[in-house]
């Protein structure tokens, strides 16, 4: 199993040096992957090309970027154009956002979030495997459009499903799916059944949860429980955590000495995760760089 980091789910205000300095970190750190959440900050795929330039091998992915406020076109220009730039070292992670953001903040309608997500991968997927897309439906109808990207190769793409619906259209026409807010609970019983049911047998999944190695256990679920917050509000995140049984992120968030994260670790692995995206939470002094040189030693 790949272990990567999470940079941006917790809100940190971290300036564009400061990422980068980050990802470079985790790179000397001996992990597989850098993930970089696309909120209200900076562009993740125009933020993970510059890292990619001053990187050697690690990979970089987007955890992850919203469809609608994109055409599938140009999502699909922009990341081979940064996986070019990176020697082919990116995964584009897309995934539909939220109503409460992509309706009720940006005023687009957010109807028919499935058939959209369908059409989006229609025209996405032949693009970013070197093809031409032609795709005549209802909110996409492109025709003849090839992208010309020298130096890009067909780019790996997975979906942020939680759902069943979204589960097998990111089995059917994606690589996988990168999950948040997802315990083995229900990794277990929902996530991996759910793609394996939908055809695929390999597929790509992502594991993202918040982590930190402390011995202050309730002081730091605390912390976390309050900077995290939001994300228990979410209807696509507390469906996740309601089939947990857990009532907030904290619940499900990897915390502890090094026996109990070494022990939560190998069980996603266990379940058929492939790839761990660890959130690392710094929640006291030190906690930051005492998680990364675990999962360092972890990945060693």
């Amino acid at each position: 199993m790949r272990i990567g980091v999470m940079i941006g789910a917790d809100g940190a205000n971290n300036t564009l040096d400061d990422i980068i300095g980050v990802a470079k970190n985790v790179e000397r750190a001996g992990l597989d992957n850098v993930w970089l959440a696309n909120i209200f900050s900076f562009d993740a795929i125009t933020t993970l090309a510059l890292i990619g330039r001053e990187t050697e091998k690690i990979g970089l992915g987007t955890a992850v970027t919203p469809t609608y406020p994109r055409h599938p076109t140009a999502i699909a220009q922009q990341a081979l154009t940064t996986s070019a730039a990176t020697n082919n070292r990116f995964t584009l992670g897309i995934g539909l956002s939220h109503k409460l953001v992509i309706e009720d903040m940006l005023g687009m309608s957010y109807d028919k979030p499935a058939k959209h997500m369908r059409e989006y991968l229609s025209v996405l997927m032949p693009l970013v495997r070197g093809e031409a897309a032609n795709f005549q439906g209802e909110q996409y109808r492109v025709q003849g459009v090839a992208l010309d990207i020298p130096g890009s190769q067909p780019m790996p793409v997975v979906l942020a499903a939680l759902g069943p619906t979204m589960l097998k259209i990111a089995a059917q026409m994606a690589d996988g799916t990168n999950t948040w807010m997802v315990g083995p609970k229900t990794m277990g019983e929902h996530i991996l059944p759910v793609l394996h049911d939908a055809g695929n047998a390999d597929p790509t999944v992502v594991a993202g949860l918040p982590i930190v190695l402390t011995t202050n256990v309730d002081e730091a679920k605390a912390t976390i429980a309050e900077q995290l917050t939001i994300y228990g509000q979410l209807p696509s995140y507390r469906a996740m955590l309601d089939r947990e049984g857990a009532a907030g992120p904290a619940d499900i968030a990897i915390v502890g000495d090094e026996n109990t994260l070494r022990g939560e670790i190998k069980r996603f692995e266990d379940l058929g995760v492939t790839d761990f995206n660890a959130a690392i939470m710094g929640v006291e002094e030190g906690a930051y760089d005492r998680t990364l040189e675990f999962l360092s030693s972890v990945k060693g």
